[in-house]
């Protein structure tokens, strides 16, 4: 029997080089890496959202290479995206949220990829970034992320993601030893609710599909995370799945190299199929 993967092998984790970076802004990490198939395209495209607690200090877009690399074999374009985390000048609120939407709205600049076959694919903490991204067109217009043509993208998969910050503020602490205030900033008589424009769960109904991946031994987000929020997406009239991957940790969720990459590429290549 193999054994989960702990996060010395997720750090492990690697793949190929990109295929290209593109800068956003000019801080370190606002760029994105774009893994394109051979072809003329049009191709269809994934946002990988990488985890880490939202700190520096997992690493994050470089592990996110082998899930890149094993898409790219399928004829898929990935666009892997680094952003201003907590602890870097600029990141956390609002900074953090505004990358991830920048990033995303390039997409529109790539005349190769196909805008109608779009999912985005976010690991851990980049499951709540994900998350987020898909649900942005819900955005308060006082909000700092908010625009006014968000790139639209109908389905989010969570792998092991901490998605809703308000109800799962204690399990964020024990699980990252992250503060509220670090993700999602202080209140003010201007923003009382910090969740508003921060929390998917307080972006529902988003009008879209979301895909719930944990794994069954998952510590850090349990499979319970899963069936909380997708009970609250399908009360709110939202398309919500959980699938809990046998015998995996919070890690196989994103390397090719486990036994249960095959339900989490079908995940994937699912939330790609034309509408």
């Amino acid at each position: 029997m193999i054994s989960p993967m702990t996060l010395q092998d997720y750090l492990a984790l690697t793949g190929p080089v990109p295929d290209a970076r593109i800068d956003y802004g000019s801080a370190p990490s606002q760029f994105v890496e774009l893994f394109r198939p051979d072809g003329a395209g049009p191709f269809p495209v994934v946002v990988l959202i990488h985890g880490g607690c939202w700190t520096v200090q997992y690493g994050g877009i470089t592990q996110l290479r082998s899930m890149a690399g094993a898409l790219r074999a399928q004829g898929i374009a990935v666009w892997n995206v680094e952003y201003r985390r907590h602890d870097e000048e600029g990141g956390g609120y609002p900074g953090m949220y505004q990358d991830v939407a920048t990033a995303i709205d390039l997409l529109r600049k790539e005349p190769r990829f196909d805008m109608q076959r779009i999912a985005i694919v976010g690991h851990s903490a980049g499951g709540h970034l994900a998350q987020w991204a898909a649900s942005r067109h819900r955005l308060p217009q006082w909000s700092p992320a908010w625009t006014a043509d968000p790139v639209r993208i109908p389905a989010a998969i969570s792998l092991g993601g901490l998605a809703d910050l308000r109800l799962q503020a204690s399990l964020i602490h024990s699980s990252c030893e992250r503060d509220t205030a670090q993700l999602a900033g202080l209140p003010s008589a201007a923003r009382p609710d910090v969740f508003a424009d921060t929390s998917p769960a307080e972006m529902l109904p988003a009008g879209i599909r979301t895909v719930l991946v944990h794994g069954e031994f998952d510590t850090v987000s349990p499979p319970s995370v899963a069936e909380a929020y997708a009970h609250r997406a399908r009360a709110a009239g939202d398309a919500a799945e959980v699938i809990v991957l046998p015998g995996a940790s919070h890690y196989d969720e994103v390397a090719p190299n486990s036994p249960c990459w095959p339900l989490v590429e079908r995940a994937i290549l699912g939330a790609l199929e034309a509408p």
